[in-house]
């Protein structure tokens, strides 16, 4: 039995979909894919409200946060860190030897904009990374605030981990001034995972030309050469390049203000349904995340017990991630999902829970 899934990532994949994945194969130098490629990228820009390039990586989206502490600075990265995945951009900076210093929270919390202005103003840094959505705790940091103290360091690049809040979310990139926005395409955009997107402002370009050791499989500027041409360097996932086209297509029709307000429907449905049931939520008040709803466990639910039983029923959600395994649990409310699906997965834990 297929388990519909209300994990935060991969999330569920409708039909029309996985049956673009298997469009007959072409070649990657061929005119079909640059006229494939080229149809893809303004649906993109569209969705991300740019006019910035935006490429396409055939890999998860580490991939481009490697891409982004390889291509972009030269000086020193100030790292967001508020959760396992912010930590992990941290992790990958110091691995790739780029000099970078944290700016932590406890998990739970969010990072303040007043916190960033603290560190950007001694001038030490040319690049902020910053996850908006922190999967692991189910935290949005306040990405619009952030980035009005952004506009007042221009030689900073503004980098947004964006992967569990793109196109769930309107996040208006030129509005915003971010510079690098990247996302995987297996949870928000609803896509089988193995393709991430990553959009590059001009200001980063520019300052990835005077970057040496760019790496090679990552290289950003290599990568732009490319794209005039309606290509990538290497081959890439061709099948998900279809699907994606497909998929963009779908997001448009339904209108991304449309898509944005059904997320946010999904998401109140699940937080009246904690607060009814006395559930308290994880992050610090009004910090909550729309796509991935993470809730404190504060009624001793035993969550694997809880999933094999709505298995049975053809569904999955999500434990606390790493150190939040049972004292948290994930209700994602991403995708392609319907507030139908969510109506009938929480008709089901009041039923196996008899709460």
């Amino acid at each position: 039995m297929h388990k519909k899934l209300f994990i935060p990532g991969p999330t569920e994949v409708v039909k029309e979909v996985l049956d673009a994945m298997a469009s007959e194969m072409i070649g990657h130098r061929m005119k079909e894919f640059s006229e494939l490629y080229n149809a893809v990228e303004p649906k993109l820009q569209q969705a991300l409200y740019t006019k910035n390039r935006v490429l396409m990586f055939t890999s998860s989206a580490t991939g481009c946060m490697e891409a982004t502490v390889r291509n972009f600075s030269k000086k020193k990265i100030l790292s967001g860190m508020c959760g396992a995945f912010s930590d992990r951009w941290y992790d990958i900076a110091v691995g790739n030897g780029k000099a970078t210093d944290p700016l932590k929270v406890e998990w739970g919390m969010a990072i303040k904009p007043e916190m960033v202005d603290e560190k950007l103003k001694t001038g030490q840094y040319d690049v902020f990374t910053l996850v908006h959505n922190e999967t692991s705790t189910g935290v949005k940091n306040p990405i619009e605030e952030i980035a009005q103290v952004m506009k007042k360091y221009p030689d900073v690049i503004f980098a947004v981990d964006a992967v569990s809040s793109l196109t769930g979310y309107k996040i208006d990139v030129d509005a915003l001034g971010i510079d690098i926005i990247l996302a995987g395409v297996q949870k928000c955009f609803a896509l089988p995972p193995g393709l991430a997107i990553m959009s590059v402002s001009p200001k980063a370009i520019e300052r990835a030309k005077t970057v040496e050791n760019r790496g090679f499989y990552f290289d950003v500027i290599d990568m732009l050469k490319y794209d005039e041409k309606g290509q990538t360097p290497s081959t890439p996932s061709i099948s998900h390049i279809y699907a994606l086209n497909v998929q963009m297509d779908r997001m448009l029709k339904e209108g991304m203000e449309n898509r944005f307000a059904r997320h946010k429907k999904m998401a109140d449905m699940v937080f009246d349904w904690a607060k009814s049931k006395g559930i308290e939520l994880f992050p610090e008040k009004g910090y909550e995340s729309w796509t991935v709803v993470t809730m404190k466990n504060n009624k001793n639910f035993n969550i694997g017990d809880l999933n094999k039983e709505l298995g049975k029923r053809g569904k999955t959600i999500s434990n606390g991630y790493g150190k939040l395994k049972d004292v948290t649990f994930r209700i994602a409310a991403m995708g392609d999902l319907m507030p139908a699906d969510i109506h009938e997965l929480l008709n089901d834990i009041n039923d196996i829970l008899k709460i």
